[in-house]
């Protein structure tokens, strides 16, 4: 079985605390490896402008790890941002729009457990799933604590899912 690469990168929580100790680190070593060559989307609802978001990336990669500036030049060129609600249809409209002709895109919730069904049922609405991946952040370390009759027992927690 051939393994479709993802061609575009979307995370939701772009301007929360894992985005600023993690991804955008992460995304630095990428772009200096040569390896982040696909649009990347954050979004959030912060009343933020795209130089804003980038100001926090390159605060974030000068805290935790250090600045790089042409592989962060690298991340900066690829970087969008949208500004939006994640309850709102809007929101996921203009994210299909900027994704433009990508087919494979990778969607990383960053966000609080209690809105990945939300956001996967607006990306199902909005045409954003098909061919997509989906990737959830544990982000409180809630799933460890959980055993596997719990998770057994457990609601689909993403019922919408494709």
């Amino acid at each position: 079985m051939t393994e479709l690469a993802s061609d575009a990168l979307v995370f939701f929580g772009a301007t929360g605390d894992l985005a600023y100790k993690q991804i955008f680190p992460a995304l630095q070593r990428l772009a200096k490896h040569g390896e982040l060559n696909m649009p990347v989307i954050g979004v959030a609802k912060s009343g933020w402008t795209l130089d804003q978001l980038k100001k926090r990336a390159q605060d974030s990669v000068e805290h935790e790890g250090g600045l790089d500036t042409e592989a962060f030049q690298k991340l900066a060129g690829v970087l969008e941002y949208i500004d939006g609600d994640y309850t709102d249809p809007a929101t996921f409209q203009q994210l299909r729009k900027r994704l433009g002709s990508a087919q494979h895109p990778l969607h990383y919730l960053a966000i609080p457990p209690e809105l990945f069904g939300e956001v996967v049922k607006q990306l199902k609405a909005a045409g954003c799933a098909e061919g997509a991946r989906v990737v959830v952040a544990d982000i409180d370390g809630a799933a460890a604590h959980r055993t596997a009759a719990d998770r057994q027992d457990a609601p689909d927690p993403h019922p919408a899912a494709p």
